[in-house]
């Protein structure tokens, strides 16, 4: 006979059963029961998220579900209006901390502050990004390079860096990093300075669950194509309002990220490829 009992983040089945022990020469009936738990996607209530990049897009998405799943989160990003607005759609349990996290400085200075007022930060949402209009071989400016590579990944890194002794310390954590699709391949679409960068941070990505996964710390590289968020605005061409509502939006973005988080500790998901059904290149 079978049991299922339902808890909060267990599923538990009990099996009553008998079994035969040899024991002296003499067979020993004996009533066993055997507990099997499947563990479930665990509660994130109570604990702190720091997303960075959370002003628009991705980042935004993504602190909005985490909130919503009971997480006590910390949005950075370079512009505090627009950081703001997304504090006041969450509500409570929120707090800002700009930041340009090509600082290097900055972002430590920040993650002591997160520290200093929470005591922990759980999950690491490493979102901010950017990309330049003339972004390829022929007109991109050394400068940009620098900017796209300064962002998009070191920043990427120090924030990892940052996070790094604190979840050490408290025995786990999570690290998840929006690369992208052209981490994948080697296009024209997103110029080299982006393409290169996120090639880095999928690699940087894997680094740290090799040397980091024995101290309890998970870490993700989600590598979406096509979302609709403000980075399209700077295309060399401009994605029509029509393409843009039938590509990936930044919502699918937040609730997967949403899933990550939800897993169980002793579950890391290394690297997740989300791309829109309807293919516009092809259509």
């Amino acid at each position: 006979m079978w049991l299922y009992i339902l808890t909060k983040n267990t599923a538990i089945f009990v099996s009553v059963g008998h079994y035969d022990q040899c024991s002296r020469n003499r067979k020993t009936k004996e009533k066993i029961i055997q507990i099997r738990r499947i563990t479930l996607l665990q509660d994130l209530d109570g604990q702190v998220a720091w997303i960075t990049g959370a002003g628009t897009g991705i980042g935004e998405s993504a602190a909005i579900k985490l909130a919503e799943a009971g997480c006590k989160v910390v949005l950075s990003g370079r512009r505090r209006d627009v950081l703001e607005n997304v504090a006041e759609a969450i509500g409570s349990g929120v707090s800002i901390k700009q930041l340009d996290v090509s600082d290097k400085d900055a972002v430590k200075g920040v993650t002591d502050v997160i520290l200093e007022e929470h005591g922990r930060i759980d999950i690491g949402v490493f979102s901010a990004g950017i990309n330049v209009r003339d972004r390829n071989w022929h007109n991109v400016a050394a400068l940009d390079w620098d900017r796209v590579i300064n962002i998009d990944l070191n920043g990427a890194f120090y924030c990892c860096q940052a996070v790094l002794p604190a979840m050490r310390s408290q025995g786990g954590g999570l690290v998840i990093n929006i690369s992208s699709m052209a981490a994948k391949g080697v296009g024209k679409l997103t110029g080299p300075a982006y393409t290169s960068a996120k090639h880095a941070m999928n690699a940087m990505t894997a680094s740290l669950l090799v040397e980091e996964r024995n101290n309890g710390i998970r870490a993700t590289a989600v590598c979406p194509g096509e979302v609709a968020t403000p980075i399209l605005d700077l295309r060399p061409v401009p994605v029509s309002a029509e393409d843009q509502a039938r590509i990936l939006q930044s919502e699918d973005l937040g609730d997967l990220v949403l899933y990550i988080a939800k897993q169980p500790p002793h579950v890391t998901i290394n690297e997740v490829l989300i791309t829109p059904t309807w293919n516009r290149f092809d259509a």
